[in-house]
């Protein structure tokens, strides 16, 4: 008997191929069937009429920050609400395992690495985690059997340095025997199921003391032994950030990624491809790391999203602008200094000029300060504000729109939050994405989710993008759209008989209404431990979402189910070898 029978779909399979109309079954956590109408003569224990619905497997999100919000929400809300049911976590060289049971401070480093560098909640990783394991295995272990999405991790580069240099790891570099330690530290952990090594070099990365991340200190033989090591496994993968993943690599960056990937044998992947028609450039130079690296046996992918996620910011609180060159020492002041310094004209020049030079890289997106729009704010001077485009209260106050903006700020105690409006939203642009998304390294993805928690909300950019493709730009058809968040991404990491709507696969399906599929504004919540705020967007148009046969999701209702599975190497990935 089946346990579910989804009849009359119109099945998008993640293959590409035209869509189909027909009736799947599901049974034991696997796809059953898929016939044409009215063709299955198996009872069903349930079912459903999906006429006029789509079904599609259940979207892979490659790039994700999860390690510690599942322990408190094992649901991934809101990526389960938008489609989303395998997410790959311990990106960019941050995990929270392994610990050195013989340092139990190190849990409280790296809870305020994690809080600083990943914007997470402080309280909520000391309040919502357990923080009972030691090894790498022991953390999926604790994770296992109590998640409803599917979840794969990489082990974190800071993690393995911080576990055998302890407070050395930041700075220092590690002797023969200490690299010995580490590599088998780290052949431990993909043993118990790491799917790789995630590493960073990236100069915004600093830890809670404010002092460059472990991994930012290892040199290119320490990175390549550690590659290496990742071959050697199966189902494996190196996911690495260096500091011109922002911009436009160096000669030496590319050098490196080409190295890293061509010494495991296994694809590297790096976020996030940032493409502007404003910067023509850019992508040309970032796809070259991809091109080296297949004439060196590697295989280097750049993950790229499809919307643009909106991230807002403040002058009180830590967030991009903070990571502007020479903008870090004002604004990491005490509030008074802070404001002292703000309202001096030749600091705010400065800060200007900085920000507007070629140093400043990506971050130059932000320098326009006439185009934010103003959040929440909390003074009565403020009042009316919310909601306003900064230069026009500049030009009725006759002022230059950096000095306004600074005023509202300080009349808040720089509370007030900002939104930038996206300088990349034109035609131009948007066609040089649709260039990109058409490229054999390029890959959908780098929503963050499960990071940066107040400052944007990137996890619905599946539910986004396919409606954009039905009803907005159509930059790509529907079965396209749907092979880029599933197919693609599970053949990347290898995921076994996950992807696509075929029998014997795993029942990871997504059933939506194609006219109405979207996303809700990123609303403001408090729903994390210790009252602690997040954005959160309503999914629109999901009508049911399955994880292994199970459903977790109804008209964007999370069931109470938890049929999510840690996914390890080799048992649940195969290998992508990159000759």
């Amino acid at each position: 008997m089946l346990d579910h029978l989804i009849k009359g779909a119109t099945v998008v399979d993640g293959t590409g191929a035209p869509a189909f109309v027909a009736d799947v079954g599901i049974r034991d956590g696997r796809i059953a069937v898929i016939a044409e109408p009215g063709a299955v003569a198996e009872r069903a224990r349930t079912s459903e009429d999906a006429s006029g619905l789509v079904l599609a497997p259940g979207f892979v999100d490659p790039h994700t920050h999860y390690d510690a919000q599942l322990f408190w929400d094992p649901y991934a809300t809101p990526s389960l609400n938008h489609g989303v049911t395998t997410v790959a976590g311990g990106n960019c060289g941050f995990t929270l395992a392994p610990l050195n049971p013989e340092r139990p401070d190190d849990a409280d480093y790296t809870r305020r690495m994690m809080s600083k560098v990943e914007g997470m909640s402080l309280v909520a990783l000391e309040e919502g985690a357990p923080w009972n394991w030691s090894s790498f295995g022991e953390y999926l272990d604790a994770l296992d059997g109590r998640i409803a999405v599917n979840a794969g991790f990489m082990v974190g580069h800071c993690a393995l340095r911080r576990y055998v240099m302890g407070a050395d790891a930041v700075g220092g570099q590690p002797s023969e025997q200490q690299m010995d330690a580490m590599l088998a530290l780290f052949h431990e952990a993909m043993d118990a199921g790491a799917w790789g090594l995630s590493t960073t070099q990236s100069s915004t990365h600093s830890d809670g003391d404010g002092r460059p991340v472990a991994s930012r200190h290892a040199l290119p033989a320490e990175l390549i032994a550690l590659s290496r090591a990742v071959g050697e496994h199966e189902g494996t993968q190196i996911e690495a950030i260096v500091a011109g993943c922002l911009d436009q690599f160096s000669d030496d960056e590319i050098d490196l990624f080409v190295e890293m990937s061509a010494a495991a044998g296994r694809p590297l992947n790096w976020n996030v491809l940032t493409i502007d028609a404003a910067v023509p450039e850019r992508v040309p130079r970032q796809l070259a790391a991809s091109e080296r690296a297949r004439k060196s046996g590697g295989r280097i992918i750049a993950l790229t999203m499809p919307i643009l996620t909106p991230m807002n910011m403040s002058l009180g609180t830590f967030c991009a602008l903070n990571l502007i060159p020479g903008w870090g020492d004002v604004l990491g002041l005490p509030v008074d200094e802070r404001i002292a310094k703000l309202s001096d004209p030749d600091v705010r020049g400065e800060m200007l000029r900085r920000a507007d030079s070629k140093e400043a890289g990506v971050f130059r997106r932000l320098a326009d300060f006439g185009r934010y729009v103003i959040g929440d704010t909390y003074s009565e001077a403020n009042e009316g504000l919310t909601g306003r485009v900064v230069k026009d209260i500049a030009a009725e106050r006759g002022q230059e729109p950096f000095a306004c903006l600074v005023e509202i700020c300080a009349n808040d105690r720089l509370r007030t939050v900002l939104w930038p409006m996206p300088t990349d939203n034109d035609p131009d642009s948007w066609a040089l994405r649709a260039e990109a998304w058409g490229h054999e390294d390029v890959m959908l993805g780098g929503s963050d989710a499960g990071a940066h928690l107040d400052r944007m909300c990137g996890a619905p950019y599946t539910t986004r993008f396919i409606g954009d493709c039905l009803r907005g730009r159509k930059l790509v058809g529907l079965e396209q759209a749907v092979k880029m968040l599933t197919a693609d991404p599970a053949e990347l990491f290898g995921l076994r008989e996950r992807g696509t709507v075929r029998e014997g696969f795993h029942a990871d399906l997504v059933l939506f209404d194609p006219e109405a599929i979207d996303a809700g504004k990123a609303t403001l919540v408090h729903d994390l431990p210790g009252d602690s705020p997040r954005l959160d967007s309503k999914a629109i148009g999901i009508t049911a979402v399955w994880v292994n046969g199970v459903e977790a999701i109804r008209d964007d209702v999370v069931s109470g189910a938890v049929p999510g599975k840690v996914l390890r190497s080799g048992q649940d990935t195969r290998t992508v070898s990159t000759k």
